[in-house]
């Protein structure tokens, strides 16, 4: 199974990426044949920054899941407003 097929599973999703001289946490948000769309999340901001269109031949690594991401993802969801059962109608 290539690298983009396995990839594939994982759109949508929060991950950590290197690729050529970069890496970044960020969202997959559509993965190609040939490229991969990827937005950059700020971890000091937590929000997303930049979308870029990395060729799928440079990515070198792509953590998925471990408790960094899943630190971040904690940290991001503090900082959403909370919804009360009144909101909602």
């Amino acid at each position: 199974m290539r690298l983009v097929d396995k990839l594939k599973l994982f759109e949508r999703q929060l991950v950590f990426m290197k690729w050529g001289s970069s890496e970044g946490y960020g969202r997959l948000n559509y993965v190609g044949t040939d490229f991969v769309e990827f937005e950059i999340f700020d971890t000091e901001e937590l929000s997303y920054s930049d979308k870029i269109l990395i060729n799928s031949q440079l990515i070198l690594e792509v953590v998925i899941k471990g408790s960094d991401i899943s630190r971040i993802i904690a940290e991001y969801s503090a900082t959403l407003p909370e919804q009360s059962n009144n909101d909602i109608i």
